[in-house]
């Protein structure tokens, strides 16, 4: 076994479960581990290098602020966060925007406007959040409590309340919720669940869902840490739904592998956080906002969501020829595909020791590509797949 590897489980906490790989560098959509041994990656650090390893532009741009001001508390302005949430919001058309450092930490955000929002205008007693069955939303006591999956609601108690959790798809069981539950002052989605096993959301429920809580007036809030930043082949997937949620949240491919998260608020609430009720030390950290800028630059460029889209059906296309692949879930070059009798992770498995980087959700594999991957890549690294699943 590596050295490497033995010093890092001597020191560190064994929280994951880790493929005996130690990777040493990367550039575009390859990485390589300390022996020279070359990967090409479909899960992008679980979809956080979403330009791939290195880009030289985004890297470019983290170099240069780096060398101007790394860090700078919020107590003072910086133009790079200027900058950027003027950007994000614009394209979003978002009113305002809260910097963070995680997708948990963007969602807990949201839960704190949601729940002020309705204390500010109906008073105590109106703090409950619908979450969907299947749903994950972080792994902070509170955001795990958010999480619509049994499993993760163990070891930690007490879990924080405030939560219920309904069917995903079942309008008739969520009209029932919300007429008869009148301490419910927002419903947390996601459009499409990504841990929960590449489960994508119904459009006619979620178009429902958006005029109750309008009706309601219960806020709508996205989350979007996996989906968002081009990774569905828009920049929001909530384009493609018609409906837009009062509060979105993102993370993940932000910062293109630096750690931000945000959370975007819309007309309703976009001031309910006042001085003192919500903070993040490092939250809209200079050299993360210039990368975050440099993601942006490439994922705006003229035709680039289409060709998201346009990678994502040429995956989908290439799998449904194979004999083992049951069926693709997902949108864009979020993926996830069922197998007929093949083990996920022993594929997973597999496809490293081939050179061949995945994850994977639930039952499925799960595919998280780069956003820049190229066809060629494409073409090589669904080959090596396709001949592991068809082994018999």
């Amino acid at each position: 076994m590596s050295n490497t590897i033995d010093k890092f489980n001597s020191a560190v906490m064994h929280t994951y479960g880790r493929l005996p790989i130690v990777l040493d560098s990367g550039s575009g959509r390859t990485a390589s581990d300390e022996d020279g041994k070359t990967y090409i990656d479909f899960g992008s650090g679980i979809g956080t290098n979403s330009l791939g390893y290195c880009n030289e532009n985004w890297a470019d741009a983290v170099c240069a602020q780096a060398r101007k001001i790394q860090h700078t508390s919020n107590y003072f302005y910086t133009s790079v966060q200027a900058d950027y949430a003027a950007r994000l919001t614009s394209l979003t058309g978002y009113k305002s925007v809260f910097f963070c450092n995680s997708g948990a930490e963007a969602n807990e955000c949201a839960i704190k406007i949601a729940r002020k929002y309705s204390f500010d205008k109906y008073g105590e007693g109106r703090g409950t959040i619908v979450t969907l069955e299947n749903s994950f939303h972080g792994r902070t006591v509170t955001t795990l409590s958010a999480t619509g999956q049994d499993i993760f609601h163990n070891y930690f108690f007490p879990f924080t309340p405030g939560f219920v959790h309904t069917p995903s798809g079942d309008i008739a069981a969520l009209e029932k919720l919300l007429e008869e539950d009148r301490s419910i002052c927002a419903v947390m989605v996601e459009f499409i669940q990504g841990e929960g096993g590449v489960n994508v959301l119904d459009k006619a429920y979620a178009k429902r869902l958006s005029e109750l809580c309008t009706e309601k007036d219960i806020l709508l809030v996205a989350d979007e840490v996996q989906t968002g930043v081009g990774r569905a082949g828009t920049f929001l997937c909530s384009e493609q739904y018609g409906v837009k949620p009062d509060v979105t949240t993102l993370a993940k491919g932000i910062a293109g592998g630096l750690p931000m998260g945000a959370c975007l608020a819309g007309e309703k609430c976009f001031e309910v956080l006042t001085p003192g009720t919500h903070g993040s030390t490092f939250g809209g950290n200079p050299i993360c906002c210039a990368a975050a800028a440099a993601v942006l630059d490439t994922v705006t460029a003229k035709g680039f969501l289409a060709s998201v889209q346009q990678k994502g059906y040429s995956i989908v296309s290439k799998l449904l020829g194979c004999s083992e692949v049951e069926g693709v879930d997902g949108i864009g070059l979020m993926l996830g595909i069922r197998l007929k009798t093949k083990d996920a992770h022993a594929v997973l498995e597999e496809a490293a020791k081939r050179g061949l980087l995945l994850l994977t959700a639930k039952n499925k594999v799960r595919l998280l590509p780069p956003l820049t991957i190229s066809d060629e890549e494409i073409e090589k690294g669904i080959g090596i797949l396709i001949d592991i699943l068809e082994e018999k």
